[in-house]
C-alpha cells in the first residue's frame, strides 16, 4: 500500500545525522507530515554510527502526494542517494508535478543527476560542485531557485529545514519556530 505523506527525507546508508534529524524535526515541528523512506530494507546506520528506523521504504511512497522531496548529505549516503534509481525518479517527478526538489551537503549532486541543477542558482558542501551539471553554483549558506533548494553542510541545516517550512507556504510558522527555538 503506497503512503501519502507530504514531504519525504530518503535516507540511505551513511547518511548525515545532524542533517537528516535536522530536517525531519524542524518540519514535523512545522505540522508536516515528513515520512522517512529507506532506500534499503531495515535500519539505516548514519555517517557517524547512528542508526534509524525509517518509516518505510522509497517504493511505499505516492510521488503524487508529495509537496517535496528533501535529501540530507553525508558520505556515503549522498552518493549511495545519487545511485538510487528511486531517489532520482521520485525527485524528477515530484519537481516535475510542481512540488519541491530540495538537498544539502553533498547530495545536491542527486539534483545533478536528476536534471534539477541546470539553469539553476544551486550550493552544495565544497569540492561538490562538479556533480551540479548546468548550475551556476555559488557559496550562499541556502538557495532557492525555481522550486530546487540547496544548502551547504551540517552547520547550515537548522537554517535549511526553516527554509523548507517557509517554502512550504508557511514563513509564519518558519519565524516562529527560528523564535521559539531560540536560533541566532
Amino acid at each position: 500500500m503506497k503512503k501519502s505523506p507530504s514531504v519525504v527525507v530518503p535516507l540511505a546508508p551513511g547518511f548525515e545525522e545532524i542533517e537528516a534529524m535536522t530536517i525531519i524535526d524542524v518540519l514535523r515541528r512545522a505540522g508536516h507530515d515528513a515520512f522517512i523512506a529507506g532506500t534499503v530494507a531495515g535500519p539505516i546506520q548514519g555517517a557517524h554510527g547512528v542508526t534509524v528506523t525509517p518509516d518505510g521504504q522509497i517504493g511505499d511512497v505516492d510521488p503524487s502526494a508529495l509537496k517535496m522531496v528533501v535529501l540530507p548529505g553525508g558520505l556515503p549516503g549522498a552518493t549511495n542517494l545519487r545511485d538510487c534509481p528511486a531517489v532520482i525518479e521520485l525527485l524528477r517527478k515530484v519537481h516535475g508535478a510542481g512540488g519541491i526538489a530540495a538537498a544539502m551537503c553533498a547530495a545536491p549532486m542527486a539534483l545533478g543527476k536528476a536534471g534539477l541543477a541546470a539553469g539553476r542558482k544551486v550550493t552544495c558542501y565544497p569540492g561538490f560542485e562538479e556533480h551540479l551539471t548546468g548550475g551556476t553554483c555559488v557559496t550562499d549558506r541556502v538557495v532557492a531557485d525555481d522550486r530546487v533548494i540547496t544548502s551547504r553542510g551540517p552547520g547550515t541545516a537548522l537554517e535549511f529545514a526553516l527554509a523548507l517550512v517557509a517554502h512550504l507556504g508557511a514563513p509564519d510558522t518558519a519565524k516562529a519556530l527560528h523564535e521559539g527555538m531560540l536560533v541566532k
